[in-house]
């Protein structure tokens, strides 16, 4: 029996690292393509990445009732991001992964309140409550970030900035990385910080 029970935690082993082997390797990576994706957004309709060829393309997570979103909500930075960028042609998508249920899940209407009283200005919100997107590019936190050039390449990954925090005080000391990879992005010049470790909430798939 012992025997037994000991070749099935071999096998139950070997199967937990051949399955975190193959998500690693499907992991999106920078440098290479940026995975391509199908969602409906807020308003009902079905959104692609292949429908902003030759556009920047930001992937923000989000999650109202997260504390890390909060802070960068509060005040106002991520509206003013949203607003800078999009002023400049980049398309900015926020995604909402919550599971129904879950904390932070919405519907189109939901969505769309939220965006009218926060002052949001992303150029879509896509809703994702069974996590394909998510788990497509493997998103973990809300925040969490992703920047893509014009050529359908992903640039940047990660964290919106480098202090991880909850207190929108901290948001004027920190390494804006988002902002930094989107200047650099639209001026035809390489991330030099393109990958860092995301912060914030687990989304709730």
């Amino acid at each position: 029996m012992s025997k037994q029970l000991s070749l099935r935690g071999f096998a139950s082993a070997l199967l937990l690292t051949a399955t975190s082997a193959l998500a690693f390797a499907d992991a999106p990576k920078v440098g290479q393509p940026a995975p391509t994706f199908s969602a409906t957004d807020s308003n009902g309709k079905t959104v692609s990445l292949a429908d902003f060829k030759g556009k920047i393309v930001v992937l923000e997570w989000t999650n109202d009732g997260c504390p890390f979103v909060q802070h960068y909500y509060t005040r106002g930075n991520m509206q003013a991001l949203q607003k800078e960028f999009t002023a400049k042609g980049v398309v900015w998508l926020s995604v909402i992964s919550s599971a129904a249920g879950g904390q932070g899940y919405a519907d189109g209407a939901r969505a769309n309140q939220l965006t009218q009283t926060r002052g949001a200005a992303p150029t879509a919100v896509l809703l994702d409550p069974k996590g394909q997107l998510g788990h497509r590019y493997d998103a973990k936190t809300t925040p969490d970030m992703f920047v893509i050039d014009a050529d359908g390449k992903l640039v940047y990954a990660g964290a919106i900035d480098s202090i991880a925090s909850s207190d929108p005080d901290d948001i004027a000391k920190a390494q804006p990385y988002v902002k930094v990879a989107l200047e650099a992005t639209l001026a035809g010049k390489p991330v030099t910080t393109a990958l860092t470790q995301s912060y914030g909430c687990s989304i709730k798939y």
